[in-house]
């Protein structure tokens, strides 16, 4: 069964309450699409507008981080449960920027990883690789390690559901991208990652993203490749070209 494309914007820390609304507006007719599932990942002050602005449009909200607890004393944080409340049906977990800048490890990726699944969202599990490890000729090593580590104690038929982005560190917003070719290598790495550790069924029913620098213009080409089921999108997703990249066809 062919995969179902999934272009997620993610909106990292840009875009008051009402710019959200405003790019909502200004995003709805040309994002639109019947195969493909689009998706916003928002900051957490703009998801509640946000959701309200995409209603009757085929756009799903995302958030951009969540905590593994349900509920406590754990100042700044926000809940599986409270996105769910608020409409929230995907979550980005372990974005290198959150690895890197808040130190967030393996082991709590993989309680954040089980908690959405518990609380009924769907992951968007990320990894990459950075510079140097791509050098050292050790990028498939890094990644099977993120991956095998994140999905601890997760099931088949969760794996089935959720989406893995494979972001090269050193192509986030620095606009270089990596050549389709380097893409779609580590990509099918993923799902040979899956396959080993689940089955074949469940390497080919998972949705494996490219992202670092996805723009309008190397769209086509990336999501052309086998193992490349789309896109997670950073700059280019809080602009009207973010349309092209959804109907990149």
């Amino acid at each position: 069964m062919a995969r179902r494309k999934i272009v997620a914007g993610n909106w990292k820390m840009n875009m008051t309450p009402s710019q959200a609304v405003a790019l909502c507006e200004e995003l709805k007719d040309v994002v639109k699409s019947d195969s493909v599932d689009v998706v916003y990942c928002v900051p957490a002050i703009d998801i509640v507008p946000v959701v309200e602005a995409v209603k009757g449009t085929n756009v799903e909200v995302g958030a951009e981080n969540m905590y593994f607890e349900e509920k406590g004393a754990y100042t700044g944080e926000i809940s599986a449960e409270m996105l769910v409340d608020a409409g929230v049906k995907y979550v980005i977990i372990g974005h290198s920027e959150r690895r890197d800048y808040f130190k967030e490890d393996d082991a709590l990726l993989n309680k954040k990883v089980k908690k959405a699944f518990e609380a009924g969202l769907t992951p968007i599990l990320c990894c990459g690789e950075t510079l140097e490890q791509r050098e050292m000729g050790v990028t498939m090593d890094w990644i099977r390690l993120q991956i095998k580590s994140d999905l601890v104690g997760v099931t088949a038929d969760q794996v089935k559901e959720m989406v893995i982005a494979y972001e090269p560190i050193w192509a986030i917003g620095t606009g270089k991208t990596a050549t389709t070719e380097q893409a779609q290598e580590v990509c099918k790495g993923v799902r040979d990652c899956i396959a080993e550790m689940y089955d074949e069924a469940t390497a080919e029913a998972v949705r494996i993203q490219y992202g670092g620098s996805v723009n309008a213009a190397t769209a086509a080409e990336l999501f052309s490749m086998p193992n490349i089921d789309g896109g997670l999108v950073g700059g280019a997703a809080l602009k009207a070209d973010f349309g092209k990249i959804v109907n990149y066809k």
